[in-house]
């Protein structure tokens, strides 16, 4: 089956990052709280007055590419947590989505599955 592509669902997207406070608790070069192994190199945060699966804020990285649109998406999968959680990429640049593949995809016990927004 092909992929299909919707405008519309960006857009929405980005009508979340545009209308909710953005909160970085995680500010590019901190170390994870609980695996010391694990710096983030972009900030990290979360969309202030959404829900996510974990019912906490949308999850979201803020790259450095400037254009103020939705890069993409990662979804997640935890085994830790029992969880599977989608992350918003936001101004993210081709390195700084490389980046966050890696960060989701560097143990056995996470694993990410990137989806790059892109125009027809």
């Amino acid at each position: 089956m092909e992929m299909i592509y919707d405008e519309e669902y960006w857009e929405m997207l980005e009508g979340f990052v545009a209308t909710h406070e953005i909160v970085i608790d995680r500010p590019k070069g901190t170390i994870h709280l609980r695996y010391s192994n694990m710096l983030y190199k972009i900030d990290y945060g979360y969309i202030k007055n959404t829900i996510s699966m974990d019912n906490e804020g949308i999850d979201i990285w803020i790259g450095t590419e400037g254009s103020n649109r939705v890069s993409g998406l990662i979804c997640t999968i935890d085994r830790i947590k029992v969880d599977v959680e989608i992350k918003v990429l936001y101004n993210c640049l081709p390195e700084e989505m490389d980046y966050i593949y890696h960060f989701h995809n560097s143990s056995n016990y996470m694993k990410g599955i990137l989806f790059e927004r892109f125009s027809r």
